[in-house]
């Protein structure tokens, strides 16, 4: 048998304590996120990167030149049993998320959280290219924000708000 556990590689690479907390953060917030999905097994590779970086990879990957909140890379691998899965990666911009919960008046660990879950579902194939697609989405990422306990408040501090 092959191991059940889930791992999350993490990489922050933003200098300071805010940004180290937050990757953190992040690395058990992905934990709990892949075991409310009933992933075992699994491999997700998770950067936390500023807005400069995020925009050179979102202008590389997908012709877009701005900084995005977070992008998903699937890995394209088979899930053979009994042997890791590595799911893929996804980098999340901790400066547009900073940006993003001041403008919507809410917390950095809840907006992080929507970015993980989102990412997360991308990963697994959700899309919201369309309007039914986004709907499915959008239902989909509350169910796993409300599943992951991730939809009442926390009592950890947000990092840089």
């Amino acid at each position: 048998m092959g191991p059940a556990a889930n791992r999350v590689l993490l990489s922050v690479a933003l200098r300071g304590a805010p940004a180290e907390a937050a990757g953190r953060r992040l690395k058990r917030r992905a934990l709990e996120l892949m075991r409310a999905l009933s992933l075992q097994g699994t491999e997700l590779s998770l950067s936390v990167v500023g807005d400069r970086r995020m925009r050179a990879l979102n202008r590389d990957w997908r012709g877009k030149d701005r900084a995005t909140d977070v992008l998903s890379f699937p890995s394209g691998a088979v899930r053979v049993r009994g042997q890791r899965w590595p799911l893929g990666d996804l980098v999340i911009s901790l400066e547009t998320a900073k940006r993003a919960a001041a403008e919507h008046g809410e917390r950095l660990s809840r907006e992080l959280d929507r970015y993980l879950a989102h990412g997360l579902l991308h990963l697994l194939g959700h899309d919201h290219l369309r309007p039914a697609e986004a709907r499915r989405m959008a239902l989909a990422e509350a169910r796993l924000l409300g599943r992951g306990g991730m939809l009442a408040d926390s009592d950890e501090t947000d990092a840089g708000r």
